[in-house]
This record gives C-alpha cells, sequence and structure tokens, in this order.
C-alpha cells in the first residue's frame, strides 16, 4: 500500500495506534514500525504486558460466556480493536451460531481487518465510528441491522474508557450507552488502575502520556462512579484475574501485576 493509500484511509503511520500497539503485545500482525517500536519500550518498562493483554483476553471471553448464560444473545463490542483470536464472536457463536455481534472502532487498520475476517459471518459486523460519539454508533445503519436495542445487549468496553480522559466525561458517554439499553442488558468493562501498582506500570503510563492516546488509570471507586445507574454484579470491581475465574488456580499469588481492574454490571 502506497503512502498516499495510508492518507486516503485515514492511517497515521507516524504515532502509535493503541490497537496496533495491543495486537502487537498479544503477538497479532496487524502492526507498524511505529507501533511496534513503542510497543517495545512498554515491554521493556513493563515486562509482563504481554501476560497482562492476555488476562485481559481471558477476562472478556468469561464475560462474554457469563452473558451468554443470562440470556444475552447481542453484543456490542466498544473499541473493539483488532480481530484477534477468542474475538466476542468467536466466544458467543461457539454456543449459539445466531448471537449476533457488532464491533466499533475508528481505527482504520481494525476495521479494514475485522471486516475481511466477519466477510462471511452475517451474524457479525463492524462500524466504523467514534465511540466517544454515542449517537454515531447506535443510529449507525449496520447497528440498527444488527441489533435489537428493545431486547437485552451485553455492551463490551475492554480496556477503552482509560483512554478517555476525565475532562471528555466517561461518565456521560457510559450514561449515554446506559441509556439506550433495554432492561436486563449489561456492561462489561476493565480498565487500567493505578492501585497497588509497581515503578514499572508508572512508567508505562508516562509513556502512553506522551503519545497520541494518553491514559487515565482509575481506581475501584472511580470506576464504579464511572457505571452508576448500573447494578455491578459479584464479585464487584476486582483485579481482572480475580473475575470470575474458570480455575482458582488461573489467580496470580499477586493478581495486582495485571494492572488493571474489571467488572460487569446490569441495567436493571
Amino acid at each position: 500500500m502506497s503512502e498516499d493509500e495510508y492518507a486516503r484511509r485515514g492511517i497515521d503511520l507516524d504515532k502509535p495506534n493503541p490497537a496496533r500497539v495491543y495486537d502487537y503485545i498479544l503477538g497479532g500482525e496487524l502492526n507498524y514500525a511505529v507501533d511496534r517500536m513503542f510497543a517495545e519500550q512498554v515491554l521493556a518498562a513493563q515486562p509482563n504486558a504481554r501476560e497482562r493483554a492476555q488476562l485481559n483476553r481471558q477476562w472478556l471471553r468469561r464475560a462474554i460466556r457469563f452473558g451468554m448464560d443470562h440470556g444475552i444473545r447481542q453484543f456490542l463490542d466498544i473499541g473493539s480493536g483488532m480481530p484477534t483470536v477468542g474475538h466476542v464472536h468467536e466466544v458467543a457463536q461457539a454456543i449459539d451460531p445466531t448471537a449476533r455481534v457488532v464491533y466499533v472502532d475508528n481505527e482504520p487498520v481494525a476495521v479494514a481487518h475485522s471486516e475481511i475476517v466477519l466477510e462471511d459471518n452475517e451474524n457479525a459486523a463492524m462500524v466504523h465510528a467514534d465511540a466517544e460519539f454515542p449517537d454515531d454508533v447506535l443510529e449507525h445503519d449496520t447497528t440498527e441491522t444488527m441489533l435489537d436495542l428493545d431486547q437485552p445487549v451485553m455492551v463490551v468496553m475492554a480496556l477503552f474508557v482509560h483512554f478517555i480522559p476525565d475532562e471528555r466525561d466517561p461518565a456521560r458517554l457510559v450514561a449515554a450507552y446506559r441509556d439506550a439499553l433495554a432492561p436486563g442488558s449489561f456492561l462489561a468493562l476493565s480498565s487500567a488502575t493505578p492501585e497497588q501498582q509497581s515503578d514499572g506500570t508508572a512508567r508505562a503510563v508516562a509513556m502512553y502520556q506522551k503519545s497520541a492516546n494518553p491514559v487515565t488509570p482509575r481506581t475501584a471507586d472511580e470506576l464504579r462512579a464511572l457505571v452508576d445507574g448500573f447494578e455491578i454484579l459479584d464479585p464487584g470491581v476486582v483485579f481482572i484475574p480475580q473475575w470470575r475465574p474458570d480455575d482458582p488456580a488461573d489467580v496470580p499469588a499477586n493478581p495486582a501485576e495485571c494492572g488493571g481492574l474489571a467488572l460487569v454490571a446490569r441495567k436493571n
């Protein structure tokens, strides 16, 4: 692809992109030199960053299965990133092939590759939109075609809200999605946290502060405030591997080393 084509598609190769950096850390191939360089700097400051990313993906799979167990058959994945193994549609449709999934991202590479992966899947689709504008997501033709918002939906915000600083009012954003959902819907959310973190984590966060996408880690109390209007379900706001592990042995000796908190909440 030529530089002009990159520009036409809105792909910025001068700055690292969070979705592509995360893809590289997970071992994916949908990234560029600028992303790999930045990711290696993060890995140098935080050597267990790959393990952290894997723990978040494992939590996501558990959360999707939880939603399926509670009758959810519609999923809206906000800031979905790259189509990596174990994506929402793979987990949900392995249980029920009729489960419907809409992914949302504004990163052109993530969108393009997701469209390719989902090309033959009539029950999953990609929406190219900025999730910070909920109307653009919820009123998109694809969303309206794929999802029935009069029925329960699980909204997924995996490692998404920490890219929204306080001045952009993430609570308002979460509330806008909440208000569009039917009773019985769920929110699955994970976020970086400053709680019980090492100096390496602080250095990694500082790197992101100098990038185009700074990170705002949040405490458990701050995340509870973000999801006001939802009922947070057991076990509450916990470190990511502590959220309903498949096996207690899967929880590391120091769960805080995962670097993030997770929750699942319900709209009653």
